[in-house]
């Protein structure tokens, strides 16, 4: 993991064509490392969540090179390494396990980071798990504290009970998730511990429930 962090902190100092080019080996070895780690976290993960079994690490990981066409910000590359463990896949729409490198400060997330669940769900995803939640918000608490390493997302929930559901419902506050999904922010000593695969594994153990869970109101949706 060194190696990734040692690239990454250069990249976000030197975010530009010209010295990516001159140090395009290093973002070779970086990317080789990450890949080489994900496959064994699939792995892992498949041992207690079967729903991921045959996804492979191109299924999971994201393109190095921003695409700049119609953003603002005009550095080409990014300034982190992810992969998103889901059942079909990364575009599949279903909640999943994510795993993030990313020097403190950078500009996508700021720091490393575990998530578990959807982000940015589709308008129909997202109203079958607030439905299911009306139906089963007890079994849904539940699930989230069985995640004791983990937080709620709640920074962009919204402020009020949305529209056509009840507002002294008991689990009212989970209906007003936009990104029902939960996080855990882990620091260097962490990513550069010789043991680092047996902890993102015990972390995202916590998480399955939640998972599958979610994944129930996914299929709903989706019709499956």
């Amino acid at each position: 993991m060194k190696t990734i962090l040692s690239f990454l902190n250069q990249i976000s100092d030197n975010n530009n064509k010209s010295w990516f080019d001159a140090h395009k080996s290093e973002y070779v070895a970086a990317n080789k490392t990450f890949n080489s780690f994900i496959e064994k976290l699939i792995v892992g993960i498949a041992s207690f969540d079967p729903s991921i079994k045959g996804i492979t690490v191109k299924d999971c990981t994201y393109r190095f090179y921003r695409d700049i066409r119609f953003s603002t910000n005009k550095m080409p590359y990014k300034t982190h390494f992810g992969a998103y463990i889901c059942p079909y896949g990364k575009k599949s729409g279903y909640a999943g396990y994510y795993f993030h490198i990313e020097p403190k400060g950078a500009g996508f997330i700021g720091g490393n980071l575990l998530s578990s669940g959807l982000y940015m769900p589709q308008p129909n995803v997202l109203k079958s798990v607030r439905e299911e939640i009306c139906l089963n918000g007890e079994t849904f608490e539940k699930a989230v504290c069985e995640a004791k390493s983990f937080v709620l997302e709640d920074d962009q929930a919204l402020k009020k009970v949305p529209r056509g559901y009840p507002t002294d419902f008991k689990y009212a506050e989970y209906l007003k998730l936009k990104n029902p999904s939960l996080y855990k922010t882990f620091d260097n000593d962490f990513l550069l511990s010789n043991d680092l695969l047996e902890k993102v594994l015990s972390d995202f153990h916590e998480t399955v429930s939640f998972n599958t869970w979610l994944n129930k109101a996914v299929e709903y949706a989706l019709g499956k």
